[in-house]
């Protein structure tokens, strides 16, 4: 049931989404040198690894000039890149991964190896579900890039504070997973990138 439903989802949102896709490849690849879309390597159902798709928000040799975690205003985010995270627009690509089958619309968003190895045991029954575009904690740590900006080390509070938080609410989902839930999950997700897409319109004007 749920496969189904997330293959439905996917491939309606997908056809409605496809002119701002189309938009959106031709404003990346003007706004900074490099590739519209960006891939990464995360762990999925079963720790199995596989490539995540974004529209990419950094320059393109960000990894190089820097770690895996953003923060606050971080100067390897481009122009346009610092809009499609506050919207999260830039998560729309992974309706790809939703279609392939490594990710649901719903579930535990999926983490870098390095830190799935930290947390193994944790991530025993979080990987017993595919990973999702959105989830609890993404609710909750809507903000992430700003709360870890504020930090004195960024990586310590990902690993002391951030992450356990995560993880604790990856688990209660996957306790409590249901249609219902994930239906919930979705509303909310949608009326805060709705909320963030207002405001950020109003800030232009």
């Amino acid at each position: 049931m749920k496969r189904t439903f997330d293959i439905v989802t996917a491939t309606a949102a997908l056809f409605c989404l496809l002119p701002l896709f189309a938009v959106l490849f031709i404003v990346i690849r003007f706004d900074s040198a490099g590739p519209a879309f960006f891939r990464q390597r995360r762990v999925g159902k079963g720790f199995r690894p596989f490539a995540i798709y974004k529209f990419r928000t950094m320059v393109s040799d960000a990894p190089q000039l820097g770690g895996s975690i953003t923060v606050g205003r971080d100067p390897r985010v481009t122009r346009i890149g610092r809009l499609l995270r506050r919207t999260k627009i830039d998560e729309f690509p992974q309706l790809l991964n939703v279609l392939k089958g490594d990710m649901s619309i719903v579930g535990p968003r999926p983490e870098v190896p390095e830190y799935v190895r930290r947390f193994e045991q944790d991530y025993r029954m979080i990987l017993s579900v595919r990973p999702g575009i959105t989830d609890l904690a993404s609710l909750q740590f809507r903000d992430e890039a700003a709360i870890l900006g504020s930090a004195a080390d960024p990586e310590d509070m990902y690993l002391r504070h951030v992450l356990p938080t995560k993880i604790e609410l990856a688990k209660r989902y996957v306790r409590v997973s249901s249609l219902t839930v994930d239906l919930a999950i979705i509303f909310k997700t949608l009326a805060a990138v709705s909320g963030a897409a207002i405001r950020q319109s109003k800030t232009a004007v």
